[in-house]
């Protein structure tokens, strides 16, 4: 019993990296330090090899994509791709 105890986490600890994606609203975004935080006041810091949109700003809609290792956490930020952007103060967006 313990030698299918021990195979099983031996197993578990190693895990693969899993693809993930995760999408907001963008409430601020420093270019200097390379980080956005979204409005839902989750902070990502933006590597230096991903590029982005030199005009992305408050309210533009994002999708990051990333890879977790499980428990671990983030291991890698893949993407970052900008959805929407925002409306400029004073419009109704209506149709």
């Amino acid at each position: 019993m313990r030698i299918v105890f021990a195979a099983a986490l031996a197993a578990s600890a190693a895990l693969p990296a899993f693809a993930d994606e995760t999408e907001g609203h963008v409430l601020a975004y420093d270019r200097k330090a390379g980080i956005i935080v979204l409005t839902d006041k989750t902070v990502w810091e933006v590597p230096g090899e991903i590029s982005l949109p030199a005009d992305l700003g408050r309210g533009d809609r994002v999708l990051f994509e990333y890879e977790t290792a499980g428990e671990d956490g983030l291991t890698a930020l893949d993407a970052i791709t900008r959805l929407a952007v925002a409306l400029p103060d004073g419009t109704d967006g209506g149709s």
